[in-house]
Protein backbone atom coordinates (compact mmCIF):
# COMPACT_ATOMS: atom_id res chain seq x y z
CA UNK A 1 0.00 0.00 0.00
CA UNK A 2 1.31 3.30 -1.23
CA UNK A 3 0.79 6.66 1.43
CA UNK A 4 -2.05 7.88 -0.17
CA UNK A 5 -3.73 4.36 -0.24
CA UNK A 6 -3.17 4.51 3.89
CA UNK A 7 -4.66 7.75 3.87
CA UNK A 8 -7.92 7.25 1.85
CA UNK A 9 -8.23 3.81 4.00
CA UNK A 10 -8.07 5.54 6.98
CA UNK A 11 -10.20 8.37 5.88
CA UNK A 12 -12.95 5.55 5.19
CA UNK A 13 -12.07 3.63 8.58
CA UNK A 14 -13.35 7.04 10.69
CA UNK A 15 -15.91 8.05 8.81
CA UNK A 16 -17.76 5.49 7.23
CA UNK A 17 -18.64 6.30 3.77
CA UNK A 18 -16.53 7.50 0.48
CA UNK A 19 -18.26 10.98 0.44
CA UNK A 20 -17.71 11.55 4.11
CA UNK A 21 -14.06 10.55 3.58
CA UNK A 22 -13.52 12.88 0.34
CA UNK A 23 -15.16 15.71 3.00
CA UNK A 24 -12.39 15.01 5.80
CA UNK A 25 -9.79 14.73 3.13
CA UNK A 26 -11.23 18.34 1.03
CA UNK A 27 -10.71 16.46 -2.37
CA UNK A 28 -14.10 14.91 -4.32
CA UNK A 29 -15.37 11.84 -4.00
CA UNK A 30 -14.32 10.45 -7.81
CA UNK A 31 -10.73 11.22 -6.88
CA UNK A 32 -11.17 8.81 -3.35
CA UNK A 33 -13.27 5.82 -5.13
CA UNK A 34 -10.13 5.73 -7.48
CA UNK A 35 -7.44 5.70 -4.97
CA UNK A 36 -9.55 2.87 -2.89
CA UNK A 37 -10.01 0.59 -6.73
CA UNK A 38 -6.34 1.16 -7.11
CA UNK A 39 -5.06 0.17 -3.67
CA UNK A 40 -7.82 -2.97 -3.72
CA UNK A 41 -6.17 -3.86 -7.29
CA UNK A 42 -2.64 -3.81 -5.79
CA UNK A 43 -3.58 -5.76 -2.83
CA UNK A 44 -5.59 -8.23 -4.69
CA UNK A 45 -8.83 -8.48 -2.74
CA UNK A 46 -11.41 -5.99 -1.15
CA UNK A 47 -10.79 -3.33 1.66
CA UNK A 48 -14.44 -2.60 2.38
CA UNK A 49 -17.83 -4.15 1.14
CA UNK A 50 -21.52 -1.93 1.11
CA UNK A 51 -23.82 -3.36 4.06
CA UNK A 52 -26.85 -1.29 4.43
CA UNK A 53 -25.54 1.73 2.96
CA UNK A 54 -22.62 1.77 4.66
CA UNK A 55 -18.76 0.74 4.11
CA UNK A 56 -17.68 -1.90 6.12
CA UNK A 57 -14.09 -3.40 6.86
CA UNK A 58 -13.76 -7.01 4.74
CA UNK A 59 -11.34 -9.44 7.45
CA UNK A 60 -8.26 -8.36 5.46
CA UNK A 61 -8.66 -4.95 6.49
CA UNK A 62 -9.14 -5.11 9.68
CA UNK A 63 -5.85 -7.17 9.58
CA UNK A 64 -4.09 -4.75 8.06
CA UNK A 65 -5.39 -1.96 10.50
CA UNK A 66 -3.08 -2.06 13.18
CA UNK A 67 -0.31 -2.08 11.40
CA UNK A 68 -1.74 0.62 9.01
CA UNK A 69 -2.24 2.80 12.53
CA UNK A 70 1.76 2.57 13.09
CA UNK A 71 2.27 4.02 9.51
CA UNK A 72 -0.08 6.83 10.03
CA UNK A 73 1.58 7.62 13.79
CA UNK A 74 4.85 7.92 12.30
CA UNK A 75 3.75 10.20 9.55
CA UNK A 76 2.04 12.60 11.91
CA UNK A 77 4.81 12.62 13.77
CA UNK A 78 6.89 13.67 10.09
CA UNK A 79 3.90 16.42 9.85
CA UNK A 80 4.76 17.28 13.86
CA UNK A 81 8.50 17.55 13.61
CA UNK A 82 8.11 19.71 9.73
CA UNK A 83 5.86 22.13 11.71
CA UNK A 84 8.64 22.71 14.66
CA UNK A 85 11.81 22.95 12.27
CA UNK A 86 9.35 25.78 10.03
CA UNK A 87 9.30 27.75 13.53
CA UNK A 88 11.25 30.82 13.77
CA UNK A 89 13.49 30.79 16.14
CA UNK A 90 13.68 33.28 18.84
CA UNK A 91 10.49 34.06 18.90
CA UNK A 92 8.74 31.73 21.55
CA UNK A 93 10.26 28.81 24.07
CA UNK A 94 8.37 26.03 25.07
CA UNK A 95 8.72 24.27 28.40
CA UNK A 96 7.77 20.80 29.43
CA UNK A 97 7.52 19.22 32.99
CA UNK A 98 6.66 16.74 34.86
CA UNK A 99 3.15 17.34 36.46
CA UNK A 100 5.01 17.65 40.16
CA UNK A 101 7.05 20.39 38.90
CA UNK A 102 4.68 22.11 36.68
CA UNK A 103 2.35 22.73 39.66
CA UNK A 104 5.46 23.62 42.04
CA UNK A 105 7.97 24.88 40.38
CA UNK A 106 6.23 26.52 36.96
CA UNK A 107 4.50 29.20 37.98
CA UNK A 108 6.64 31.17 40.02
CA UNK A 109 9.65 30.73 37.69
CA UNK A 110 7.85 31.30 34.66
CA UNK A 111 5.74 34.77 35.94
CA UNK A 112 9.77 36.23 36.90
CA UNK A 113 11.29 35.02 33.71
CA UNK A 114 8.36 36.79 31.77
CA UNK A 115 8.95 40.03 33.85
CA UNK A 116 12.47 39.92 31.90
CA UNK A 117 11.38 38.28 28.38
CA UNK A 118 8.05 39.95 27.96
CA UNK A 119 8.11 40.12 23.96
CA UNK A 120 9.10 36.31 24.32
CA UNK A 121 5.94 33.91 23.88
CA UNK A 122 6.00 30.79 26.19
CA UNK A 123 4.12 27.48 25.43
CA UNK A 124 4.32 25.35 29.02
CA UNK A 125 2.77 21.67 28.93
CA UNK A 126 3.15 19.03 31.95
CA UNK A 127 3.97 15.19 30.58
CA UNK A 128 6.15 12.18 32.16
CA UNK A 129 9.51 11.85 31.47
CA UNK A 130 9.46 9.39 28.57
CA UNK A 131 7.05 11.89 26.75
CA UNK A 132 9.31 14.65 27.49
CA UNK A 133 12.80 13.12 26.16
CA UNK A 134 10.68 12.11 23.34
CA UNK A 135 8.97 15.61 22.63
CA UNK A 136 12.41 17.03 23.15
CA UNK A 137 13.68 14.64 20.20
CA UNK A 138 10.90 15.40 17.72
CA UNK A 139 11.44 19.29 18.40
CA UNK A 140 7.86 19.50 19.78
CA UNK A 141 9.45 21.51 23.02
CA UNK A 142 13.08 23.72 23.66
CA UNK A 143 13.35 22.26 27.57
CA UNK A 144 11.93 19.48 29.67
CA UNK A 145 12.38 19.52 33.52
CA UNK A 146 11.93 15.98 35.17
CA UNK A 147 13.82 14.25 38.39
CA UNK A 148 14.89 11.46 36.10
CA UNK A 149 18.01 11.38 34.33
CA UNK A 150 17.72 10.47 30.80
CA UNK A 151 21.39 9.60 29.42
CA UNK A 152 19.79 10.02 26.06
CA UNK A 153 22.59 10.54 24.04
CA UNK A 154 20.72 13.07 21.77
CA UNK A 155 20.42 15.16 25.02
CA UNK A 156 22.39 18.01 27.44
CA UNK A 157 21.45 17.51 30.88
CA UNK A 158 22.06 20.17 33.18
CA UNK A 159 21.91 19.89 37.00
CA UNK A 160 19.81 22.42 38.98
CA UNK A 161 19.36 21.33 42.16
CA UNK A 162 19.85 18.54 44.54
CA UNK A 163 17.05 17.25 47.43
CA UNK A 164 15.56 14.27 48.72
CA UNK A 165 12.82 12.40 48.86
CA UNK A 166 9.78 12.55 51.91
CA UNK A 167 7.60 11.04 53.74
CA UNK A 168 4.05 12.72 53.68
CA UNK A 169 1.01 11.86 56.31
CA UNK A 170 -2.25 12.77 57.04
CA UNK A 171 -2.56 14.90 60.50
CA UNK A 172 -2.30 12.67 63.41
CA UNK A 173 -0.62 9.65 61.76
CA UNK A 174 2.36 10.21 63.66
CA UNK A 175 2.96 11.51 67.08
CA UNK A 176 3.42 15.37 68.01
CA UNK A 177 6.47 14.97 69.50
CA UNK A 178 8.07 12.96 65.99
CA UNK A 179 7.58 15.37 63.63
CA UNK A 180 10.49 17.25 63.89
CA UNK A 181 12.83 14.33 63.98
CA UNK A 182 13.38 12.18 60.49
CA UNK A 183 11.69 9.20 59.92
CA UNK A 184 13.84 6.04 59.76
CA UNK A 185 13.51 4.29 57.07
CA UNK A 186 12.90 0.92 58.75
CA UNK A 187 9.61 2.41 60.44
CA UNK A 188 8.27 1.97 56.91
CA UNK A 189 8.62 -2.11 57.15
CA UNK A 190 4.85 -2.76 56.52
CA UNK A 191 3.17 -0.23 56.47
CA UNK A 192 0.02 0.98 53.91
CA UNK A 193 1.50 3.05 51.83
CA UNK A 194 0.00 5.24 48.69
CA UNK A 195 2.63 3.96 46.03
CA UNK A 196 3.16 5.42 42.50
CA UNK A 197 2.90 3.49 39.49
CA UNK A 198 5.86 1.09 38.72
CA UNK A 199 6.30 2.83 35.44
CA UNK A 200 7.32 5.74 36.78
CA UNK A 201 10.75 5.91 37.59
CA UNK A 202 10.89 7.60 40.97
CA UNK A 203 8.80 4.28 41.78
CA UNK A 204 11.48 2.43 40.52
CA UNK A 205 13.67 4.89 42.69
CA UNK A 206 12.40 4.43 45.76
CA UNK A 207 11.60 0.34 45.24
CA UNK A 208 15.42 -0.22 45.16
CA UNK A 209 15.70 2.08 48.39
CA UNK A 210 13.18 0.01 50.29
CA UNK A 211 15.18 -3.01 49.06
CA UNK A 212 16.12 -3.79 52.59
CA UNK A 213 13.50 -2.57 54.45
CA UNK A 214 11.57 -5.78 56.00
CA UNK A 215 8.80 -6.66 55.92
CA UNK A 216 8.26 -3.94 52.77
CA UNK A 217 5.61 -1.47 53.00
CA UNK A 218 2.12 -2.66 51.77
CA UNK A 219 0.84 -0.31 48.89
CA UNK A 220 -3.12 -0.35 49.60
CA UNK A 221 -3.35 2.10 46.80
CA UNK A 222 -1.49 2.99 43.66
CA UNK A 223 -1.64 6.42 41.73
CA UNK A 224 -0.29 7.58 38.31
CA UNK A 225 1.38 11.28 39.21
CA UNK A 226 2.80 12.53 42.54
CA UNK A 227 0.08 15.26 42.40
CA UNK A 228 -2.74 12.51 43.35
CA UNK A 229 -0.88 10.55 46.06
CA UNK A 230 -0.56 14.70 47.54
CA UNK A 231 -4.18 14.51 47.51
CA UNK A 232 -4.80 10.73 48.64
CA UNK A 233 -2.68 12.02 51.61
CA UNK A 234 -4.54 15.33 52.02
CA UNK A 235 -7.88 13.55 52.01
CA UNK A 236 -6.94 12.03 54.98
CA UNK A 237 -5.85 8.32 53.12
CA UNK A 238 -2.41 7.91 55.16
CA UNK A 239 1.47 7.68 54.00
CA UNK A 240 3.29 8.39 50.61
CA UNK A 241 7.20 9.02 49.66
CA UNK A 242 7.18 11.22 47.51
CA UNK A 243 9.10 14.08 45.78
CA UNK A 244 9.79 17.23 48.40
CA UNK A 245 8.05 19.96 45.34
CA UNK A 246 5.26 18.22 45.43
CA UNK A 247 4.96 17.67 49.54
CA UNK A 248 5.54 21.24 50.11
CA UNK A 249 2.61 22.66 48.51
CA UNK A 250 0.44 20.26 50.62
CA UNK A 251 -2.04 21.96 53.09
CA UNK A 252 -0.45 22.12 56.25
CA UNK A 253 -4.11 21.75 58.21
CA UNK A 254 -4.42 18.33 57.02
CA UNK A 255 -1.04 17.12 56.17
CA UNK A 256 2.73 16.56 57.80
CA UNK A 257 6.28 15.84 56.03
CA UNK A 258 9.45 14.08 57.78
CA UNK A 259 12.60 13.77 55.68
CA UNK A 260 13.32 10.30 55.65
CA UNK A 261 17.09 8.85 57.34
CA UNK A 262 19.24 7.47 55.60
CA UNK A 263 17.88 10.36 53.32
CA UNK A 264 16.84 9.55 49.70
CA UNK A 265 18.17 11.63 47.48
CA UNK A 266 16.84 13.06 44.23
CA UNK A 267 18.24 15.36 41.57
CA UNK A 268 16.32 18.17 39.59
CA UNK A 269 17.53 18.26 35.73
CA UNK A 270 16.90 20.50 33.18
CA UNK A 271 16.80 18.87 29.20
CA UNK A 272 17.61 20.78 26.30
CA UNK A 273 18.87 18.93 22.51
CA UNK A 274 22.57 18.13 22.51
CA UNK A 275 22.95 19.15 18.65
CA UNK A 276 22.06 23.01 19.04
CA UNK A 277 22.48 25.44 21.45
CA UNK A 278 19.23 26.31 23.23
CA UNK A 279 17.44 29.82 23.00
CA UNK A 280 19.87 32.70 24.80
CA UNK A 281 16.73 33.61 27.20
CA UNK A 282 17.12 29.72 28.74
CA UNK A 283 20.26 30.29 30.61
CA UNK A 284 18.35 32.99 32.47
CA UNK A 285 15.26 30.62 32.53
CA UNK A 286 17.61 28.29 34.42
CA UNK A 287 19.27 30.50 37.05
CA UNK A 288 15.70 31.06 38.01
CA UNK A 289 14.20 27.38 38.12
CA UNK A 290 17.32 26.55 40.20
CA UNK A 291 17.26 29.49 42.63
CA UNK A 292 13.69 28.54 43.02
CA UNK A 293 13.88 24.42 44.03
CA UNK A 294 16.60 25.51 46.31
CA UNK A 295 14.57 27.83 48.03
CA UNK A 296 11.75 25.33 48.25
CA UNK A 297 13.91 22.36 49.37
CA UNK A 298 15.59 25.11 52.04
CA UNK A 299 11.47 24.79 53.65
CA UNK A 300 12.50 21.10 54.32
Amino acid sequence: MRLRHIEIFQAIRQTGSISAAAQLLHVSQPAVTKVLQHAELQLGFPLFLRVRGKLQPTPEALALESEVEKVTQSLQGVRRLAKSLRREPGQSVRIGAIPALALSLLPPAILGWTRDYPDIACELSSDHSRELVQKLLMREIDLALTLNFSGHPGLTTQVLANGVLVALASKGYWPQAQLHQPLPLADLAGAPLIGLSSADPLAAKLDSYLENVHPPPRVTISVQTYSLARAMVESGAGLTVIDPFTALGASTATTCIRTLTPPLPITLYALTRADEPPPHMLANLLQIFGAQARELLERL
